[in-house]
């Protein structure tokens, strides 16, 4: 109801004379001695109008209007003012008014009609209804008074009299548009399409170079299942303006209805063409036909069209870089939209998202060199965004330099704009300091030291900093699913309190809806307490849910069905993790443990 109030105010011809605001609070003046007693309201009303309109004072100007009606409570001029001024602050009292001001002076219009709308905007319908109706015999060569009336018998359930309301002001003043907007919405809402189609098409044949009535008539055509007739008219419509936005759009939504999804698209070719309509409505079409993969794959060719079209019309605009640079990644173009990409790095303004799309994709791609390249290209664009000096961070992890990272990393925690992302990066120097003691086992392993104590030191110094960093990580956000995960399984390779690796394993499962390494980390601290039937239930669940076969899980499972005593299928597990390109000397060892210990 509140909507249809919004709706019958938007089309009033009144507009108020007042707006609520504040103003200075001063006593009020005085009329200068030359007037006469008698006129002092007229006085004070004319002053009220002035500080409103000339000064923006309406404190200062309802205190002179009101005092024009305490020196003269049958002023009508003044109550007509205060009922514009109250309509916001208190619509009844906007009413009561308004009401005065009428009663005051019946056969003033523009005091009734302003009753009439202020009872609209105290969403008082009944007594407006009662009002348009007198309004109509006193006042018939108004056509709005006919539509507010007719949308007031609507609003009250009454469509036929509101129909017939229409009906009179056609015969009064001939067609109006708006009133047969309205007037046809009716007849379809009270299932007289016949009536509709008749109405619209003699509309159109009095006005046959207005394609508005044709595209109606074709849509209407088309609600009625007249389908080669609604073509007809669009074609028409067409023939005479082969660029007619209105009508392209109209046929655009008949094929919808019908699922004709391959002429759909082929209209929405030829309103990409247009420039009558907005590119962010472009956008926003291209968006909704890009929203289900199905759809998608079904309609490539002629999606594809449709981006290619915006990229070839607005090569520059950045939404349509972006919006073409996603279509190639979709379609499997990486190479293609890196390139889009690194074609407009250099465009003024520079787009931030271009470098971060470039930097994820060269990383992707393991291109070290030029994702080094781009992120310092970025830094000399957007020095304070915390996001390039991480990817800074993560181009010396790639390159084997964790010390260099972690220093990178702690860098930009300066430019870090929320405990989130201070989260994350303290998540990022622990994985740092992990890659640190992962670099010294290795090291060890190929000189045969791994049992000397200084190896074991700086190990353990570098796992000691990595769990204090994650342990930073958790302050800031306690939920960060990723951090969760890696201290469990880490805490799990060290055998260390396993019970609390086991709580966080846990929260980092619940937290991402079964992610399947997440699983099997929590499996791991599972073995790792000796719970083997529980961690071998959750490996499988795991596997189940690994869509890319990772070699790791494979692996792990085989360890847990060994300690459960299953060597026949742990060696399977084992073998299936070899195909996916596991370490060989690995498998190897652990094939040749289990065969020594049977």
């Amino acid at each position: 109801m509140k909507k249809f109030a919004v709706i019958l105010l938007s089309g009033m011809l009144f507009s108020s004379a007042f707006v609520a605001g504040k103003g200075p609070q001063t006593s009020l003046p005085a009329p200068d001695a030359d007037w006469p007693d008698s006129l002092y309201s007229v006085w004070y009303y004319t002053e009220g109008l002035k500080r409103n309109v000339i000064s923006g004072d309406t404190a200062q100007a309802r205190r002179l209007l009101l005092e024009a009606v305490r020196l003269d409570s049958a002023y009508a001029p003044a109550y007509f003012a205060l009922a514009s001024e109250r309509l916001a602050a208190s619509p009844d009292e906007a009413v009561e008014m308004a009401r005065r001001a009428w009663l005051l002076d019946t056969a003033n219009l523009w005091y009734e009609r302003n009753y009439g709308r202020m009872l609209l905007s105290a969403s008082r319908f009944p007594e407006a209804l009662e009002r348009y109706r007198r309004l109509i015999e006193k006042d018939s060569e108004d056509p709005d008074n006919y539509r507010l009336l007719a949308a007031l018998y609507e609003l009250q359930r009454n469509p036929y009299m509101a129909l017939a309301t229409l009906d009179t002001a056609e015969m009064r003043f001939g067609r109006i548009p708006y009133l047969s907007a309205m007037k046809r919405r009716l007849l379809i809402a009270t299932g007289q399409l016949d009536k509709a189609i008749a109405e619209t098409r003699t509309a159109a044949e009095e006005a046959p170079y207005e394609s508005e009535h044709r595209i109606v008539l074709a849509g209407l055509y088309g609600l009625a299942k007249k389908d080669s007739l609604a073509l007809a008219e669009y074609a028409a419509v067409l023939a005479a303006d082969s660029t007619d936005v209105a009508a392209l759009i109209s046929l655009s939504d008949f094929y919808n209805d019908r699922r004709d999804y391959r002429s759909l698209l082929t209209v929405n070719q030829r309103i990409f063409q247009s420039d009558a309509l907005p590119l962010d409505e472009k956008v926003k079409r291209f968006g909704i036909f890009t929203s289900d993969n199905r759809f998608y794959r079904e309609y490539y060719p002629q999606i594809n069209a449709l981006a290619a079209t915006l990229a070839v019309r607005y090569p520059h605009d950045p939404q349509v870089v972006e919006l073409y640079a996603q279509h190639l990644m979709r379609s499997g173009e990486l190479e293609q939209a890196l390139a889009l990409y690194k074609l407009h790095a250099d465009d003024v303004p520079p787009q931030e998202s271009y470098y971060k799309w470039i930097i994820d994709i060269e990383s992707y791609l393991q291109r070290p060199d030029s994702v080094d390249r781009y992120v310092e290209r970025a830094l000399q664009r957007f020095p304070d965004r915390a996001d390039f000096h991480i990817a800074k961070g993560n181009v010396h992890i790639y390159a084997g330099r964790p010390d260099e990272a972690i220093r990178i990393y702690r860098q930009s925690l300066r430019y870090a704009d929320s405990d989130s992302l201070r989260g994350a990066i303290w998540g990022l120097v622990g994985d740092a300091h992990h890659q640190t003691a992962e670099a010294v086992r290795k090291q060890a392993a190929a000189s045969g030291t791994t049992d000397a104590p200084r190896m074991r030191a700086a190990v353990r110094k570098a796992m000691k900093s990595c769990y204090a960093a994650y342990d930073r990580s958790l302050r800031y956000e306690a939920d960060n699913a990723l951090v969760l995960n890696n201290y469990a399984y880490f805490l799990a390779l060290d055998s260390a309190h396993l019970d609390r690796a086991l709580a966080m394993s846990e929260r980092a499962v619940a937290l991402t809806d079964n992610n399947p390494t997440y699983l099997d980390t929590q499996a791991w601290v599972l073995f790792r307490l000796g719970r083997i039937d529980e961690a071998k239930r959750i490996m499988r669940h795991a596997i189940a849910l690994d869509a890319r076969g990772s070699a790791e899980l494979l692996v792990h499972y085989g360890d847990i069905l060994h300690a459960a005593g299953e060597n026949f299928l742990a060696e399977t597990y084992w073998r299936k993790a070899l195909e996916k390109g596991y370490d060989a000397d690995s498998i190897a060892r652990r094939i040749t443990r289990m065969k020594e210990n049977r």
